[in-house]
């Protein structure tokens, strides 16, 4: 045969798969209705294991895995179409329209926003780009943010998520998984780092860089130049400058921003000494209580999924067949559980569309348990 006559056999199979398909949903309608009518709920795992072991029997045993991994997938999609026959919604979807309808139309200008650092830091700026006027108030961890949203003491709090060269921010998202809040707004600052020392120092006289370690990975290139010089990490970038600028030593430099160095009396040796000149942060805002802005197109989710094969492609699919766009995947260990995952979702979808209504509600059979972390959009 020629390789037009295989595709036009192919063609004619797929027809049949896709009249067969839509006959498949129609019988699951059925069901849906049934269940309903005689409050049975929509999961029947028994069932699902019967099917499977039916079908594989049909098929060579080198495609057994194949077909078992594909109704896998058909059951999935049946189970969201009945439940979104069965009109009822998952406890989820009240919150999230509650929150649209009670949130303010308007960010709010002014507000108490909890940073990690002192003062100069870039948690600093992006609170600024966030807010108009914040009444900012320093700590000296991310914890200790997290905790200040948490027990009511700030109305918000800043932190930083990821860069664009070095990576997440590890400690972050450890605590992300521990910690009560809603992400209500994110921004991107440009990161420009300055290297700075007390007036008169020279670059040969620097036997120690002090910064925060994600800014020593940005800054690695420039740093793996110097000769015989230790690179130290400490909490923060301004933390950094201000320890410089309190030392009676003229050894030692820091990297942080070009603002640190007006505010701790510090002299620029070198400028701009990231490794990519497109050095961004993303920086997120956290608020205790679930607030949802109009314009909110961002989605933050953490997943538990089952611990079996194809649970964390089962979930990548549905996004995908929803049309959701999947702008960030991240894994954490659970500390609880050998070898098994949290998974953080971002999600490019708007909170107004079926898609993200529809998704709200087939949280809880995607996964074992879910968190929504809030929808909300980025500050440019």
């Amino acid at each position: 045969m020629e390789l037009k006559e295989y595709r036009d056999q192919i063609d004619k199979i797929d027809v049949q798969i896709a009249e067969l398909f839509e006959k498949r949903m129609d019988a699951s309608a059925g069901i849906s209705k049934y269940k309903k009518e005689h409050n049975i709920g929509i999961v029947d795992s028994g069932r699902e294991k019967e099917v499977i072991e039916n079908v594989t029997s049909h098929v060579r045993p080198e495609f057994s895995d194949d077909i078992s991994m594909l109704y896998s997938m058909i059951f999935n999609v049946s189970r969201n179409y009945q439940k979104k026959l069965s009109g009822n919604h998952s406890d989820l979807y009240p919150v999230i329209q509650d929150a649209i309808k009670n949130t303010p139309q308007l960010f709010p200008q002014t507000a108490n926003v909890a940073c990690q650092g002192v003062e100069g830091a870039f948690s600093q700026l992006a609170a600024q780009k966030f807010f108009k006027h914040p009444k900012i108030m320093n700590f000296n961890t991310f914890e200790s943010v997290f905790s200040a949203v948490e027990n009511g003491f700030c109305e918000y709090g800043v932190l930083p998520l990821e860069n664009s060269s070095a990576g997440s921010v590890n400690k972050v998202y450890e605590l992300m998984m521990t910690h009560d809040f809603s992400i209500v707004r994110g921004t991107r600052i440009k990161v420009d780092h300055y290297l700075l020392a007390k007036p008169g120092v020279k670059l040969e006289d620097i036997k120690e860089v002090y910064s925060h370690d994600q800014a020593l990975n940005q800054c690695s290139e420039f740093l793996s130049g110097l000769k015989n010089v230790n690179a130290v990490a400490c909490e923060n970038t301004a933390v950094a400058a201000s320890m410089v600028s309190k030392s009676d030593r003229n050894d030692i430099a820091a990297i942080a921003s070009r603002s640190c160095m007006d505010l701790y009396n510090l002299s620029c040796i070198k400028p701009s000494i990231q490794n990519r000149d497109n050095n961004y942060t993303r920086f997120i805002c956290i608020s205790k209580k679930l607030e949802i802005y109009p314009g909110a197109d961002r989605t933050s989710l953490m997943m538990i999924l089952p611990h079996r094969p194809g649970s964390l492609n089962m979930a990548l699919s549905r996004f995908y067949s929803l049309g959701l766009n999947l702008i960030k995947l991240e894994s954490r260990p659970l500390p609880e559980r050998e070898f098994e995952f949290m998974f953080y979702f971002d999600l490019e979808t708007s909170i107004y569309s079926e898609e993200f209504l529809q998704m709200i509600d087939e949280l809880d059979d995607m996964c074992e348990e879910f968190r929504y972390l809030g929808s909300y959009s980025e500050v440019i």
